[in-house]
């Protein structure tokens, strides 16, 4: 397995995705959610990017609330308006698991390319 410090913030979330087991125990929605936002703050405490830009980019790519975090964006994302709730069914927490991995690895592809061209 490559060393955690050699890989890019995609390849990391990809790792993190996988087995989110082994980084937070118990999988859930609360806990991704938390150890994310941990991950950013640190990042950004050490100089790195974090999720900077992330809410926005939900934003700007689909219909979400704007007063929302990005918690419920997502959670609005996949499920629907009605869908921005505390007591998710297991079923739905997992459906927005999934959704939350799936955009985070997009928006940090769009990272990586616009660091690679930034005139474009």
């Amino acid at each position: 397995m490559t060393d955690l410090t050699d890989m890019s913030e995609r390849e990391y979330f990809n790792q993190f995705a996988r087995r989110t087991g082994m980084f937070i125990g118990r999988p859930s929605l609360k806990g991704v959610t938390a150890f994310l936002i941990g991950y950013d703050q640190a990042a950004r405490r050490h100089g790195g990017p974090g999720l900077d830009g992330w809410r926005e980019w939900l934003m700007a790519r689909h219909q979400v609330g704007t007063n929302l975090v990005w918690e419920a964006q997502i959670q609005q994302i996949a499920l629907g308006e009605a869908g921005v709730r505390p007591d998710l069914t297991p079923e739905e927490e997992t459906q927005v698991t999934d959704v939350l991995f799936d955009l985070l690895d997009k928006f940090l592809a769009d990272q990586e390319r616009a660091r690679q061209n930034p005139q474009t």
